[in-house]
């Protein structure tokens, strides 16, 4: 009789470690906690896509250790890539585009894809664009709902919105922000969303009307972030580029996880920065001046204009500067060259690796180079390995 308490008790003890290992496996705190499979997710590179906005879109993918990020083309599709992927990412540029260089047998492909076999869609503004189903506007027509077509180009700058409940379970570390911000380029707007069946996940503060007559007050309360269900599938559409807005970063990767039932990980604080960005930022005509104005400063013979020119652009928050400041880790003056890097940093723009691992290998100037190292060092913390 002993013998058998001790054996029932045994399991018990059995049956106690074994669910507490199965609960420890529904919570992740950070990517560094899990062996992962790898989650295979195709970025649209065709033509109609930015090649920009492709970059970004990789870029951002990387931050995810559990993430395999591969650009596809139409041919690819075409050719049964699809097979390989568990979700396909349509970044910015043009929707109509997109849809042109897709074809109508690739986008069957697509449809099938999402619909029946399952898979996770992701639309970033032009991407909401090429989901729509807008009358006379060529798409894949998966939402259901259409965009607005009247002033769909309303203008670009940094855009403030805030979450919704539902938001702030898939984006849990923002769930203390109301003002949040992100990058926006001309991204689709959607009317009434309950009458299609949009989850919305948070709305626009912004209102974002910045050619000259432009009606006012129709973008306050649009969606900024919405999903659907697909038939089988998941589809997860943002109107703005979280790929471009440096602290955001993350949205993206978060995006892939959730089309593709994956846990909903954690990354690493460095880049989970919201409150970097504190103001609404709209690029009216006299700002989009501004902004030219500051392009031909970057070749000033005064270091010192430089360097202001630098920290004004960053100010504006200004999308294409990050790109200009590629070329000023080549620049004489070793000032400028740091100048450059730290923007770089600050806007995480890991793409630039090769170009500051090359200014890291020719500095000459000792104090110069280490510094430049420790921001290298830095930027490639920002990917997975």
């Amino acid at each position: 009789m002993r013998l058998k308490f001790i054996f029932f008790l045994l399991f018990i003890f059995f049956l106690t470690i074994i669910s507490c290992e199965n609960n420890k496996k529904d919570i992740v705190i950070s990517q560094n906690e899990e062996k992962f499979q790898k989650i295979n997710i195709g970025v649209f590179n065709g033509n109609g896509a930015s090649p920009v906005c492709i970059l970004e879109t990789m870029e951002a993918l990387k931050i995810d250790t559990g993430i395999n990020p591969v650009e596809i083309s139409a041919f690819d599709i075409m050719n049964g890539k699809l097979n390989e992927l568990d979700a396909v990412i349509f970044p910015g540029g043009s929707g109509s585009k997109e849809f042109n260089n897709i074809g109508q047998l690739a986008a069957e492909k697509i449809r099938k894809f999402g619909q029946q076999e399952g898979k996770g869609l992701v639309g970033i503004c032009a991407g909401g664009y090429l989901f729509s189903t807008t009358p006379t506007y060529p798409s894949l027509e998966i939402l259901g709902a259409p965009d607005t077509r009247e002033y769909y180009d309303r203008g670009r700058g940094l855009i403030s919105f805030h979450l919704n409940d539902k938001g702030k379970k898939i984006f849990y570390e923002l769930k203390n922000t109301d003002s949040l911000y992100i990058q926006y380029y001309d991204g689709p707007m959607f009317a009434d969303p309950e009458k299609y069946d949009l989850n919305v996940l948070g709305n626009l503060y912004s209102d974002i009307a910045t050619h000259k007559g432009y009606p006012h007050g129709y973008t306050p309360g649009k969606p900024a972030f919405f999903t659907k269900k697909y038939g089988n599938g998941k589809v997860f559409v943002s109107v703005g580029h979280p790929e471009a807005t440096a602290g955001m970063r993350w949205i993206v990767p978060r995006m892939a996880r959730w089309v593709t039932n994956n846990k909903l990980i954690t990354y690493p604080k460095e880049l989970i920065r919201p409150g970097i960005n504190r103001r609404e930022i709209l690029f009216y005509k006299d700002t989009k001046k501004r902004e030219s104005g500051l392009f031909w400063q970057l070749f000033d013979k005064d270091p010192d204009v430089v360097i202001n020119t630098i920290d004004s652009l960053h100010a504006l928050r200004s999308r294409p500067s990050i790109r200009w400041s590629m070329g000023l880790l080549r620049h004489k003056n070793p000032k400028i060259r740091l100048k450059a890097a730290n923007y770089i940093l600050e806007s995480e723009y890991t793409a630039a690796i090769p170009d500051l691992e090359a200014a890291v290998k020719n500095e000459k100037v000792l104090d110069v180079k280490k510094n430049l190292d420790k921001k290298l060092k830095k930027l490639k913390g920002f990917i997975s390995k």
